[in-house]
């Protein structure tokens, strides 16, 4: 796998557990979401350009419903997203945003969806929809982007689970059966500050049977918005590796969205994996989005991480488009200044390799079994 050119050095290829590049293309570009993605520049963190100039080789790509707008003269939704639910780590989201109706999400869900196979169709080779361990490796070896598709809370999902095999044969591989609300596959983990992640309720009768119908189907279960009584379930019921695509550690920040040293050593046990969530709230010691956020933050949750996982269980879950960042991590440019941190905190080529892109393709493949 060869690293990516920039200029005259070269940098660190990255697979990324999370983005919301989607739901920005949804918003701001819907006219034609894929000439904007690829050619760029699109309105928020992310688009191919970017993404070739930073390093970021590929990754996990979350369709996420929000709450619609509702037109004051009636009571039909718009398809626009109320922009008030887009910036991640609020309170706002636990307090005010309603779970959407099934046709709304479904409709959502699928046409962001869509949106990947009109990039992938019009990108002349430049970005592929991968849907094993080894299509990874060999978009990222031939220099295309990798995209893995995921949704991030199966509001989108009947209880028949049909949705689930049309967005299968899409090319989806990974799920969260919930965003930080509950939906009727189980009840998110909200966004609060010096409370644990054990709020109430788990998974539904129906989200067990999502669980395991996702275990035979093969598709990663994503626990980073699942409560901690949801994450026991999963625990039990599944026999894949507990992965948290975008979380980070509990005892650094007092996140109920954050992981407790019990969940890591779970994750541990089953040779799981977590991806750091870039989002200041999740990372920093007093859970604010305060602006003097710096690579220190950062660093601290990942040393903890690799201390309690091991160093090939621990990535990158950037939440890019989706979460406030550290004024360095503006947009995905700023790849490179953490890279160069790590490296600086001394940190080997090999064990970053591991963190930036290896680790998380590893466990793909343990998880899809290809």
């Amino acid at each position: 796998m060869n690293n990516v050119a920039h200029g005259t050095e070269a940098l660190m290829p990255v697979f990324d557990g999370h983005n919301d590049v989607l739901l920005q293309l949804w918003n701001e570009h819907r006219e034609n979401p894929a000439l904007t993605f690829l050619k760029g520049p699109a309105s928020g963190q992310m688009d191919l350009p970017r993404c070739r100039e930073a390093g970021f080789a590929g990754g996990l790509f979350a369709a996420w419903v929000p709450s619609p707008r509702f037109d004051s003269a009636s009571s039909v939704p718009d398809v626009t997203i109320d922009p008030h639910f887009l910036v991640e780590g609020t309170q706002k989201h636990a307090d005010f945003s309603p779970t959407p109706s099934f046709e709304f999400a479904r409709d959502v869900t699928i046409g962001m969806m869509a949106f990947l196979l009109r990039i992938e169709a019009q990108s002349q080779g430049a970005v592929n929809i991968c849907r094993s361990a080894k299509e990874i490796r060999a978009a990222m070896q031939n220099q295309a982007l990798a995209i893995v598709m995921h949704i991030e809370g199966a509001e989108g999902i009947d209880p028949d689970l049909y949705t689930l095999d049309v967005l299968y044969q899409m090319g989806l591989r990974t799920l969260g059966p919930v965003w930080s609300r509950p939906n009727i596959f189980g009840h998110g983990v909200p966004f609060k500050f010096n409370t644990s992640p054990d709020t109430g309720p788990g998974l539904t009768d129906l989200g067990v049977k999502l669980v395991e119908t996702c275990n035979r189907k093969r598709i990663m279960v994503d626990l980073s918005h699942l409560n901690e009584k949801g994450f026991w379930q999963v625990a039990e019921i599944s026999d894949a590796p507990l992965v948290a695509s975008h979380s980070n550690a509990f005892s650094l920040c007092a996140q109920s969205r954050n992981l407790t040293d019990r969940q890591l050593e779970a994750i541990k046990e089953t040779q799981g994996f977590v991806g750091l969530n870039f989002a200041t709230p999740f990372l920093r010691a007093d859970g604010t989005r305060d602006a003097d956020t710096g690579t220190d933050d950062y660093l601290r949750h990942l040393d903890y991480l690799v201390e309690k996982l091991g160093e090939d269980h621990v990535g990158f879950g950037s939440d890019f488009d989706g979460a406030s960042m550290a004024p360095f991590m503006k947009d995905v440019s700023g790849l490179p200044v953490l890279i160069n941190a790590m490296r600086e905190a001394g940190y080997g080529e090999k064990l970053i390799g591991k963190i930036a892109h290896k680790n998380w393709i590893n466990v793909l493949e343990r998880t899809w079994g290809e």
